[in-house]
């Protein structure tokens, strides 16, 4: 299998490099020292670089002012954000703007991507549902205006795309209630993608302004530090062409934030390596450095052979999204592969790390102990291994290989 770049998806990656070089891990206060969030905002700096760069819009197609790439290029460029535990909104804002190019209203498509590519306009998605281990979309209804908000036996709502197309097409749009918790980057975005569901169980996105009446947002806390939020809707009323109910649309954007998760993993278990090697080259016990004992050199190789099989399962789901390609599965089942990888290999490489680093790896002014921070809160994000096993086998029982 060839996973080879193009020149442009290199350039891509040249350019991150560059922008990211001047970044430090430990820009912000350490979560292990701070009570609450680590830092009030995003890293507004960082943000207007990336757009200067024209990173933000990597993936939007010429006509929203991007360069056309594919989620191929969006994962490189996280990977290399986690090296640096950049503190950006890129992959959640990214996601969605190709969501919106991809399925949604052509007018509000022209209102805001070129706005979100130039780093003017910040989005982000609740993925987790009201608890993080039920199906997002479950979390939150969507009826047409004016259907009683208690119907739950699908009166008023056919259950058919023709059905519920047809009453915001009148120009009634729809009515939103629920919650999603732990939405990354809220208080910092300016649009929220919500995923929702019908009453007749048919899985919609809405595009939901952070300001709009009947949004509340409840500071929550990552095991990073960084700042998340409960983002609860009571009534909230959203026009026709702010809902996205192109079948399929959820599920890919799903599988697209999932894949970009494991980019994050894979880049900043390759900086955690690194970082080990580094320092297991210069410590020394016995007068020789303890690199070079068996026991050492055994655990890095182990987990050097996780990120590679992290490394080759991201590029397969990746392709899977950015090519519709078919396969024995369907690209869930990659991204459910590379999810399972990323998860646990991200959890061994930091544990291999902090062992192999004794009590330097938690000193908090080393900056170990933020990328161990990082890890597990990207190993638990979207679904931890032991979930997506779960997928992987409902795909295999649906769709058995003969």
């Amino acid at each position: 299998m060839d996973f080879t770049f193009t020149e442009e998806q290199q350039a891509a990656v040249e350019a991150a490099r560059a922008v990211f070089s001047d970044v430090a891990p430990d820009g912000a206060p350490s979560p292990a020292l701070t009570p609450g969030a680590v830092a009030e905002d995003i890293d507004r700096q960082l943000w207007h670089e990336l757009a200067r760069t024209d990173l933000l819009g990597l993936t939007l197609a010429p006509d929203h002012g991007g360069a056309g790439l594919d989620p191929i290029a969006l994962c490189l460029v996280l990977r290399e954000s986690a090296k640096v535990l950049a503190r950006v909104p890129l992959l959640e804002s990214c996601a969605v703007a190709m969501a919106i190019e991809r399925y949604g209203d052509r007018t509000l498509a022209a209102e805001l991507l070129p706005r979100a590519g130039r780093g003017e306009l910040i989005l982000t998605v609740g993925a987790n549902g009201r608890s993080g281990h039920d199906p997002a979309e479950l979390a939150v209804s969507a009826r047409p205006y004016g259907e009683d908000s208690g119907a739950s036996d699908g009166s008023g709502d056919s259950g058919t795309a023709d059905g519920e197309a047809g009453g915001s097409a009148r120009g009634s749009g729809w009515v939103l209630d629920g919650v999603q918790s732990a939405v990354p980057w809220a208080q910092a975005a300016d649009w929220i993608a919500v995923p929702a569901h019908t009453a007749g169980g048919r899985p919609v996105l809405a595009l939901v302004p952070r300001t709009r009446d009947g949004v509340t947002l409840a500071d929550q806390v990552s095991t990073n530090g960084e700042r998340l939020a409960e983002v609860r809707l009571e009534a909230v009323r959203v026009e026709a062409r702010e809902l996205i109910d192109a079948a399929g649309c959820w599920d890919w954007l799903r599988s697209l934030l999932t894949t970009g998760t494991c980019a994050l993993a894979l880049g900043l278990g390759e900086r955690v390596l690194a970082m080990t090697a580094e320092y297991t080259g210069k410590r020394e016990q016995f007068g020789f450095p303890v690199a070079t004992f068996q026991a050492v050199a055994v655990q890095a190789a182990d987990r050097y052979i996780d990120l590679r099989a992290m490394e080759a399962t991201l590029w397969q789901a990746a392709w899977r999204i950015s090519t519709a390609t078919g396969g024995p599965l369907p690209a869930a089942g990659d991204v459910a592969v590379a999810k399972i990888w990323a998860s646990d290999g991200v959890r061994r490489v930091v544990q291999t790390a902090q062992h192999l680093h004794g009590g330097f790896g938690a000193d908090t002014d080393y900056p170990l102990h933020r990328y161990h921070a990082w890890a597990k809160q990207i190993e638990l994000s979207l679904g931890p291994a032991a979930a997506h096993e779960e997928a992987l086998g409902d795909l295999l029982a649906a769709h058995p290989l003969g």
